[in-house]
């Protein structure tokens, strides 16, 4: 056992490196992650105020995220397991039948939702979590989403003069002949967007009108991209004159200087949350919930605005410089409610009929 635990001070090192983005890759198969947090366990090394976090948030804000966490709770070790959304719910679901993890933290709720993955999770308060929008939190209290982010479309202005295309406002108007090949869009098949996209507009499907409308745009697609973030990239460079994205590419491309504007298309909000949950497995319940209420903080609020459009923490606004960009000064309360549930457990099936109806 004495060797087994000097491995486990390499892991703890490892995980601490983790949590200042250091790639993952130095972990490789998930296979070593799994025996790394055993290890852990093995040898008392996950004391308590050390807590497993799984999260979708990219690398760079969870390293600014964790740094402000140490300082509000000092007694408390936060250790993440940075995965995309999909890989994320992959990990969950095979270590189902014995949780790994404390918590989760940021990960799409239309993942999160998926029935096998909600059996996971418990019902989670805290001073700060309690007071955030309803519509942001699960009404069984087993998730609360303190941000999220919103379709737009990233419109390069150069590469729409230079086709002689006018500026589109709506979803409605990119189903225009004139737009046949000069779009980009996110697959919803392998893109958080592309299905935010997809569902929102149909209702999961269940909206006729809504459904025709993201084929008909569909029709005029001249690439689908992995990513959501990928054809906003092929926007600002002129690839495409307009790609279907999210609103902080969009506003990260404005920033950068290159010649987008932002659309928030008036006829429809296609928008994701990003959710947080505790597990009914949590080792260190008490610490997780505590890490958790802070994640809903002004404090973290304060943060979030410098990489999300959507931040539900009461008294939060947009900055001015997200003003000038196009974002909608009072978003939150105006974005239509959401189905998450349905849009979770209709994924798969949504997703093959939009394949079908688009080949």
């Amino acid at each position: 056992m004495p060797h087994v635990c000097k491995y486990t001070q390499i892991a703890t090192r490892m995980c601490h490196l983790s949590t200042l983005g250091t790639e993952l890759a130095i972990m490789r198969p998930y296979r070593q992650i799994g025996s790394v947090l055993a290890l852990l366990a093995a040898c008392d090394a996950v004391r308590a105020g050390d807590v497993t976090v799984y999260s979708a948030l990219e690398s760079d804000e969870i390293a600014i995220y964790l740094a402000a966490a140490k300082k509000a709770l000092p007694d408390i070790d936060v250790h993440v397991l940075r995965l995309s959304s999909g890989d994320l719910a992959a990990r969950l679901l095979a270590e189902s039948a014995e949780p790994r993890n404390d918590a989760i933290w940021g990960m799409a709720v239309t993942d999160m939702l998926d029935p096998r993955i909600a059996a996971l999770l418990t019902p989670v308060h805290g001073s700060n979590i309690d007071r955030m929008p309803a519509s942001f939190r699960g009404s069984d209290a087993r998730w609360f989403a303190p941000t999220g982010y919103l379709a737009a479309l990233c419109v390069n202005r150069d590469a729409l003069a230079e086709r002689g295309l006018p500026m589109p406002h709506t979803w409605r108007d990119l189903t225009s002949p004139m737009y046949r090949g000069q779009i980009a869009m996110p697959d919803p098949a392998s893109s958080g967007t592309g299905y935010m996209v997809l569902s929102s507009l149909s209702d999961a499907g269940r909206n006729a009108e809504g459904m025709r409308l993201v084929t008909d745009i569909a029709r005029n697609v001249g690439q689908e991209a992995l990513s959501g973030s990928a054809p906003c990239k092929l926007a600002r460079i002129g690839e495409f004159p307009i790609g279907i994205s999210f609103a902080f590419s969009a506003m990260q491309s404005i920033r950068q200087g290159y010649p987008v504007t932002m659309v928030i298309p008036s006829d429809g909000a296609g928008y994701e949350l990003e959710g947080s949950a505790l597990m009914k497995s949590a080792a260190h319940a008490a610490d997780t919930q505590r890490f958790l209420d802070w994640t809903a903080s002004p404090a973290a609020a304060a943060l979030y605005r410098g990489f999300k459009e959507i931040v539900a923490t009461p008294g939060s606004e947009p900055t001015d410089e997200q003003l000038r960009q196009g974002l909608p000064a009072h978003l939150v309360a105006t974005l239509p409610a959401r189905d998450f549930a349905t849009a979770a457990r209709e994924r798969a099936a949504l997703i093959t009929r939009f394949k079908q109806l688009t080949r």
